[in-house]
């Protein structure tokens, strides 16, 4: 599918779309959280640029994201971030054929360093500019470097969302279970911190569970609906029992942390399984950051066994990160190209 946008200066028609006969280059930037980043993708699938600077080192020494100091980095970093993409590209602003951001959700101070660059360069190389979903970014980092293509059901886990999107088309995805309360990620960071660990804490509690025992602890699974998710109950029983073990003077982190994330994966897998089986679909695909999370990888990509095709994108694209941005402003035909446009928080 293809769509004409208009240049913001001298209204001239750009034609764009994965079914567009010429290649198309799409510059993207990406500062919703803590990472500043810029990319150039060809096709929404060939990365021909891929800058990262991330911020895990500030926030370490204050327990999480201070998004007031994440919004003053983004400032020192990001026309650094774009000048090595073109380095890195070999490209010059002319090569490109829009521009493109996320829009949200995220930290509002975060997203408008990278939002409102973005929206510079458009204006001055005369290029549409193209604001982007986070959320579907994600999806779409499946897509690079890869030949998937749809239908498939997607695992979205990041910091701030649990998902489970259907995609039946390039341009149409369809959520079809969430959580309702804490999101995986939130559920590893929270955990973390429960159990001493220095942030980030998801990254941290992984390693640690792969020392552990995961069937020492069990774990009930909450009654939620047949498709959606709760990691609250969870979390709490995780206090119960470390305050429990604090007591009696043993706290085993290895085989806590290898029986939660065995608890975690091992219900992401069953409900998104429940989804690909209600619709038909033999292909998954993982996406957001805890896609990094080796457990969840292993799950998932145990099930080609059982005959289902499995995608997850390389770590440098689980994390947030602007070439899956690029990619879903080149497949996703329901973008927006108003410069006016502005940011967003929550999905």
């Amino acid at each position: 599918m293809t769509r004409d946008f208009t240049t913001p200066i001298t209204s001239q028609k750009i034609i764009l779309g994965h079914e567009k006969p010429e290649d198309v280059i799409i510059l993207a930037t990406e500062t919703s959280c803590d990472e500043t980043a810029c990319a150039i993708v060809k096709n929404g699938r060939e990365v021909l640029a891929n800058v990262v600077a991330t911020q895990i080192k500030t926030h370490r020494q204050f327990g999480g994201v201070v998004p007031e100091v994440a919004a003053r980095e983004h400032l020192e970093a990001i026309n650094l971030v774009i000048d090595e993409a073109f380095s890195q590209s070999g490209l010059l602003p002319s090569d490109i054929d829009a521009i493109a951001s996320t829009q949200g959700p995220g930290l509002v101070g975060a997203l408008l360093v990278g939002f409102n660059a973005a929206k510079a360069l458009s204006l001055a190389y005369d290029k549409p500019f193209l604001a982007v979903n986070h959320l579907k970014g994600h999806v779409c980092a499946n897509y690079l470097d890869t030949e998937l293509k749809p239908p498939f059901v997607a695992l979205l886990v990041s910091g701030g969302h649990t998902q489970i999107i259907r995609v039946d088309s390039y341009q149409k995805q369809e959520i079809i279970g969430e959580t309702i309360d804490d999101a995986v990620g939130e559920a590893y960071d929270k955990v973390a911190r429960l159990m001493g660990l220095e942030y980030p804490g998801g990254p941290n509690l992984d390693k640690l569970a792969q020392k552990g025992n995961p069937k020492r602890f069990k774990f009930t699974e909450a009654k939620v609906g047949e498709y959606d998710f709760s990691f609250s109950g969870l979390k709490t029983a995780m206090l119960r029992l470390i305050q429990s073990l604090e007591k009696e003077g043993e706290l085993p982190k290895e085989d806590i942390a290898a029986s939660f994330q065995e608890a975690v994966s091992s219900v992401l897998l069953k409900k998104t399984l429940r989804v690909a089986q209600k619709y038909d679909i033999k292909t998954l695909a993982l996406a957001g950051g805890v896609a990094a999370n080796s457990e969840i990888r292993k799950k998932f990509f145990d099930m080609k066994e059982q005959g289902y095709e499995v995608y997850a994108p390389p770590m440098k694209y689980c994390t947030d990160n602007a070439a899956m941005i690029a990619s879903a402003a080149y497949f996703l035909s329901n973008v927006s190209d108003d410069l006016d446009s502005e940011v967003f928080s929550r999905a």
